[in-house]
């Protein structure tokens, strides 16, 4: 039996690594990354979690479907509070707010100690990659995925250093040069940093003009890198 997943939770699945012992899965909705996983024999137990009862129970029922039940652990908790140090090797955290994923990272120093985490934020990915370098972890690896029209970045994480981003790769990707969808990512944020500058255009406050000047920067660079995006995929 197989379970099949849409692109985006596809996309975290194959980051797993082969014969994880325990995987954690952080805000897991319907649990269909760890049965999945479970199923293909890539993990031998699972930790499902998530902060709401209602979710926590349709987790409950995917694995009662799938026959795994007894190999995932179902817990009831905010953030990484339901794990123990070192009891996972790889968390994901996916499916929320790059805001709600710093918070949830900051409340458990312990994670910069040896997991590997798969981190897919819906939005704000800016503020997450912003906080990484920030927060002790090093991204390893990041790509894209396309699901339902929508572009979704993956990053590949561990606890460690890395030099601090400066905004605009914040904006446009820690590590996706050479993904096929890079070009179309920075269009994406280009399309939102050009209305937020242009929202700030009439602005007398010098504050919100120092804004406004430091999101043309960002702007430029990410058309520099598009029209390169472009020309190497033929566009």
């Amino acid at each position: 039996m197989k379970l099949e997943l849409s692109p985006r939770l596809g996309a975290i699945a194959g980051l797993v690594p082969e014969g994880c012992g325990c995987l954690a899965d952080i805000g897991t909705d319907h649990g269909y990354v760890p049965v999945s996983l479970l199923l293909e024999g890539r993990i031998r137990r699972a930790v499902a979690a998530d902060i709401g009862a209602p979710p926590l129970e349709h987790a409950r029922r995917t694995a009662a479907r799938y026959g795994v039940t007894d190999r995932i652990d179902f817990r009831l908790g905010d953030g990484l509070s339901v794990l123990r140090p070192g009891e996972a090797e790889v968390i994901v955290i996916a499916g929320m707010g790059g805001d709600a994923v710093v918070d949830i990272l900051s409340a458990a120093p312990w994670s910069r100690a040896g997991p590997l985490l798969l981190l897919q934020p819906m939005s704000k990915a800016e503020v997450l990659r912003a906080f990484l370098p920030e927060g002790g972890f090093a991204v390893l690896a990041e790509r894209l995925v396309q699901d339902k029209g929508v572009l979704y970045p993956v990053l590949t994480v561990r606890g460690g250093e890395m030099p601090a981003l400066s905004d605009a790769r914040a904006w446009g990707g820690a590590a996706l040069e050479g993904d096929p969808l890079w070009g179309l990512y920075l269009a994406d944020r280009l399309l939102r940093l050009r209305r937020a500058a242009a929202g700030l255009a009439k602005a007398r406050d010098p504050e919100m003009s120092g804004k406004r000047e430091k999101l043309l920067g960002v702007i430029a660079q990410l058309e520099a890198w598009k029209e390169a995006a472009d020309h190497a995929h033929g566009a």
